[in-house]
């Protein structure tokens, strides 16, 4: 009988120990799954890598060979020049405060801060992408910083041939601080205003075209015309260069659209296709409007058609069908040739190389087209929550905010700029280049 309660005490006693040691090590468990940090998926980051390389590349080579063969031969360094030196003016501001200004951990609806010159950011650092996924924070740093060095550089399709390169970098770092970095949050930052308001931008439409395009615009208009403009022919001096630059662009922008997803899935497939399709049909569209006006169809048309339809493409990209994306791209192509041959010549202003003409128009029609092709009803990935003419309401508050927010802000900064370097170069650099004038250089002996 002793025994046997012996027996039974070391039973109970076994049976609470384990118990005990049971519920200790799931304790344990739970806490440790709370403390383990989710791990960048390796083929995500990979993808973004190379995204971001492909970015750069659009910058330069591309851009600066696109915008520079447009220029006369005596501006191309110096328009070569201001991209490459504006692009790099804003990777270094991104890292200071732009990326704690767009992407910060703290913030409003126009703004966010914190991690401000990097500060938390390590190796370990993770960002979040539209899944569960993530990856690492120093790559997304580095893909977004690409984005903001493309859409200062932009902007000087407006104001080549006779701004000041002193002018250009401190217009740079005052527009990018007034104008991106908080356009940049309201679209893409958890809380901005056209993130919580439901705009569809997939890679930029506003953020980074009609954003570009409008300040081209005002920064012309304020900056005044080139000498002899309208009156003398100033034609590309190398359409060849600028067709190679174009070509290029169209390159890095799979980068810009699918890159845009954050992930290697599906949806970063579609937003390829996409980058095709409009691409090709925008560059035909552009050729068979010159035709139907009258006039042959022109290397240069075909350049001007394919970058119009890489921007109304972006923000659409992987929101619209395949064929949503055809539509969009001819449709855009043919507005934004009237833009550039009827509307610039009719209001009067010198907006050398079309930068509002292509990417400040072409941006509103991509933001506005995507409002459209994304509803089911024309094939698009909407579920249909919400309604065709709902979203065009958001996406047309996204555009007009986006175009009063940049013009408002570069009045600002062309007018700082004006006040520290006079902003405009002299009429005798002017009429010898700025090429020799502004770098003491020349691109062809």
């Amino acid at each position: 009988m002793r025994d046997n309660t012996m027996i039974r005490k070391i039973a109970v006693g076994a049976g609470a120990l384990g118990a005990s040691l049971f519920t200790a090590t799931a304790a344990f468990a739970q806490e440790a799954a709370e403390v383990a940090a989710p791990v960048p998926n390796p083929g995500n980051n990979a993808w973004m890598m190379t995204s971001t390389i492909l970015v750069l590349m659009m910058i330069l080579p591309g851009l600066a060979l696109f915008y520079g063969g447009l220029t006369r031969s005596k501006n191309m360094l110096s328009t070569m020049t201001q991209i490459g030196a504006i692009a790099c003016l804003a990777m270094l501001v991104w890292i200071m405060w732009g990326y704690g200004m767009a992407f910060g951990p703290e913030g409003n609806a126009f703004v966010s801060w914190g991690k401000f010159f990097l500060a938390g950011v390590t190796s370990d650092s993770t960002a979040a992408t539209f899944s569960d996924e993530v990856i690492s924070e120093y790559v997304f740093i580095c893909f977004q910083m690409t984005f903001a060095a493309i859409t200062a550089a932009l902007v000087l399709g407006s104001t080549v041939e006779r701004i000041k390169f002193s002018a250009v970098m401190v217009f740079g770092i005052v527009w990018l601080t007034i104008v991106y970095f908080p356009i940049a949050h309201m679209v893409w930052a958890g809380g901005g205003l056209f993130f919580e308001m439901g705009a569809l931008d997939f890679a930029g439409g506003t953020v980074v075209h009609i954003n570009a395009g409008v300040s081209a615009l005002v920064a012309a208009i304020i900056l005044g015309k080139r000498k002899g403009f309208p009156e003398e022919p100033m034609p590309p001096h190398s359409l060849t260069l600028t067709m190679v630059g174009a070509g290029l662009l169209w390159v890095g922008w799979f980068g810009f659209n699918a890159g845009s997803e954050l992930e290697a899935d599906g949806t970063a497939g579609l937003a390829m296709i996409n980058t095709f399709v409009a691409t090709a049909a925008a560059a035909l569209f552009w050729m068979l409007t010159e035709r139907a006006m009258g006039h042959k169809g022109s290397a240069l048309g075909f350049a001007s058609g394919l970058v119009a339809g890489l921007v109304a493409v972006t923000p659409a990209a992987g929101n619209v069908s395949v064929f949503g994306a055809v539509v969009l791209g001819a449709v855009a192509s043919i507005i934004c040739f009237f833009a550039v041959s009827k509307l610039k010549p009719m209001f009067g202003y010198d907006d050398s190389l079309d930068a509002f003409g292509i990417h400040g128009i072409g941006g509103m029609i991509g933001a506005i087209g995507t409002g459209i092709l994304h509803d089911p009803m024309f094939g698009g990935p909407g579920d249909g929550s919400v309604s065709l003419a709902s979203q065009v309401g958001i996406q047309a508050a996204a555009v007009g905010t986006t175009i009063v927010w940049a013009a408002i802000g570069t009045v600002v900064a062309i007018f700082v700029a004006k006040l520290v370097t006079g902003l405009r170069v002299s009429d005798q650099v002017e009429q010898e280049g700025l090429d020799i004038g502004e770098h003491g250089e020349r691109a062809y002996n």
